[in-house]
């Protein structure tokens, strides 16, 4: 299945709080991709200024879907949250 669909959340993260928030992504990539509907994708890219996890999806709909699952609301971005220099930025794509 093509991916359709990718929620984009950017972080900005301390130098020092690195190391903890890509423990949380390699924790979850797996179980998020195994277990969320419409996933098909998740890229962690890095940058001196800021941290993006790309998601890739089948729909707009399971991207918006995720934000509101409890992976998303009781797991991720709580154990992300200590590690935030700042409001996350999340952005959600169609593709045309």
């Amino acid at each position: 299945m093509a991916v359709k669909a990718y929620l984009q959340v950017t972080m900005k993260i301390n130098e020092e709080n690195c190391p903890a928030a890509a423990g949380v992504y390699t924790k979850y990539r797996q179980p998020f991709l195994d277990s969320i509907e419409g996933a098909l994708t998740k890229e962690l890219l890095v940058r001196d200024e800021d941290v993006q996890v790309l998601h890739g999806f089948d729909s707009v709909e399971h991207a918006q879907a995720y934000l509101t699952s409890e992976m998303f609301t009781k797991q991720v971005a709580p154990a992300l949250q200590p590690t935030w220099a700042g409001e996350p930025e999340i952005k959600i794509y169609g593709i045309a």
